[in-house]
């Protein structure tokens, strides 16, 4: 299922999800280079260059190649571009996986909205994309987003080493 750029992907209550553009750019480096947003992240915060060259990398690849990928997510009431949050593939121990992701802007923690955009992109991805299993790859030490993979329905697999880096794996299997 191709989406073109600026078309909605889903929508929540409070929030909307449409593809990334290269518009996106200046609002995504402001979200990228906040220490508190990137604190779990091994890489860190992200230059301009570094900001851009991924976003080219989700547009390219991730839409290109998947069909899905990070969404900019905005905010209803007032419009603005809050976070990124979507849809990761991965190959973890040769298994392919796709990862529900959510990242968003400081002064949206805490109300609820990444749970809410969280349980809407699992929703999504099994019931129009077709997937029977999702995960979410999170920092040990990162409570806020372990709480956001429990309340989704998500269910602690294994703590360990992936990809180099110490990992909480959380899974969910589509019923039926």
């Amino acid at each position: 299922m191709m989406t073109e750029p600026n078309e909605v992907v889903l929508e929540t209550d409070r929030l909307i999800l449409r593809r990334l553009t290269l518009e996106d750019l200046d609002s995504l480096a402001i979200l990228y280079r906040d220490p508190d947003v990137r604190k779990y992240f091994p890489e860190g915060t992200l230059t301009l260059q570094e900001t851009q060259e991924e976003l080219e990398w989700i547009i390219d690849v991730y839409y290109g190649q998947y069909g899905f990928g990070l969404w900019a997510t905005i905010h209803k009431e007032t419009g603005e571009f809050i976070g990124r949050c979507g849809l990761l593939p991965w190959t973890i121990d040769g298994r392919k996986e796709v990862e529900v992701a959510y990242m968003l802007a400081k002064p949206y923690w805490g109300q609820g909205l990444a749970t809410e955009v969280a349980g809407a992109i699992l929703s999504y991805a099994f019931e129009q994309l077709g997937y029977s299993r999702l995960i979410c790859l999170v920092d040990p030490e990162n409570l806020a987003s372990r709480r956001v993979a429990e309340k989704i329905g998500m269910t602690l697999e294994r703590e360990g080493d992936i990809h180099g880096y110490q990992t909480a794996l959380y899974s969910i299997v589509r019923n039926g």
